[in-house]
């Protein structure tokens, strides 16, 4: 910013020129505020990517219930490829050392036989 006054009293002309300069510097004195904003904002961006996968597979649900499949050659049929009907997990899962016996027994007798 200049201010420039030129005033003139009988034959002595006066001139003055002011320049001024602003700087500021803030420095935080506690750091955990920082810690504590960023952490808040990773819970926000977990949040937020639970929100979206909830809700894809929501939508995916939704459109199978109607009948409805997105085509293969689709660049989003990536976005419903992992939701799978409950029915059809055991063709998709391999065989489980475990049989249907052990699930029956309660933990404890699972760890002694062992």
């Amino acid at each position: 910013m200049q201010t420039e006054s030129r005033q003139s009293i009988k034959h002595w002309p006066s001139i003055s020129q002011n320049f001024g300069v602003q700087a500021s510097l803030s420095v935080p004195l506690d750091g955990g505020a920082v810690e504590l904003c960023k952490e808040l904002a990773r819970r926000k961006i977990e949040k937020e990517r639970l929100d979206y996968e909830l809700v894809r597979v929501k939508e995916c649900v939704k459109i199978m219930k109607l009948g409805y499949t997105l085509r293969p050659d689709s660049p989003f049929y990536a976005i419903c490829a992992d939701v799978i009907p409950v029915s059809a997990l055991p063709s998709f899962l391999p065989p489980s050392p475990l049989t249907s016996e052990s699930y029956s027994r309660p933990v404890e007798s699972q760890v002694l036989r062992q």
